[in-house]
């Protein structure tokens, strides 16, 4: 999501994404498929999802939000097509990906650490992150200057698709189960990290650490409501809405600062 909207789009079909691959691995585990089969299948219609998506708003010019909120309700179908129950994954691959994560080192945490690493790598010394700040910034600028904007929107839906699925995947490892109502709202809960992180809805400025920091403030949040015990869960999301709001107005309040100068 700090890609897209580095770019100054947006990716409403992340959370229904999540459900999507996590029915997908189940119901095809179900049918003796190996997981790992299963997983790679996955994460290879996710991507393929995210670039159609973007194909799509480069080659007909389609707003992006209106794209990946028909995509939502595609993909969430989907799932809820495949199957509307809950499916255990029982497979001795499962199995072992539990006992790694308990005796070892959590799973989901490893995949974590990697797609930070990789994000923040390819936002800050490839040629790819120096794109997707340029269109950002300034798209028609960065037509001017010869920049590859039309295959650069595609890849960063694929981006947006694939870590999606990846999502789904890691739901799986948590679960060991598939659910197709799973990751219901999450893409709003991406955004408000991303903007607590830093990153305008604008695009053109923030960092993917900067997400890792808004990630982290709406675990906290998350935490300190459910650890008081006192409150309802729903305190959750007025404390982030909140919070959001702040956020989005201390950045209008910067822009336009900076602008006066």
């Amino acid at each position: 999501m700090t890609f897209v909207m580095l770019a100054g789009g947006i990716d409403l079909s992340v959370g229904a994404m999540v459900g999507f691959t996590s029915i997908w691995i189940a119901r095809l585990t179900d049918l003796h498929v190996h997981p790992l089969l299963a997983i790679a299948t996955a994460l290879a219609v996710g991507t393929g999802f995210g670039a159609g998506m973007g194909a799509l708003i480069r080659f007909a010019a389609l707003p992006p939000f209106l794209v990946t909120l028909a995509g939502m309700f595609l993909v969430r179908g989907l799932g809820l097509v495949m199957s509307l129950e809950t499916i255990t994954i029982k497979h001795s691959f499962y199995n072992g990906i539990n006992d790694f994560s308990l005796r070892v080192f959590p799973v989901p945490t490893i995949l974590l650490l990697s797609a930070l690493a990789a994000g923040i790598y390819l936002a800050r010394y490839a040629r790819f992150g120096r794109n997707v700040y340029a269109i950002g910034g300034n798209e028609q600028s960065a037509l001017l200057m010869g920049l590859p904007v039309g295959s650069t929107k595609i890849r960063l839906y694929a981006i947006s698709g694939f870590c999606s699925s990846l999502a789904g995947v890691t739901y799986t490892f948590y679960t060991s189960s598939g659910n197709a109502t799973a990751g219901t709202m999450l893409e709003l809960d991406a955004i408000a990290a991303v903007v607590i992180g830093g990153t305008p809805l604008s695009g053109g400025v923030g960092t993917v650490a900067g997400t890792l920091i808004g990630v982290l403030i709406l675990g906290v949040i998350q935490t300190i409501i459910t650890f008081e015990g006192t409150l309802s869960s729903w305190w959750t999301k007025i404390a982030i809405g909140v919070l959001l709001l702040a956020f989005i107005l201390l950045q209008r309040f910067l822009q336009g600062r900076a602008a006066r100068k």
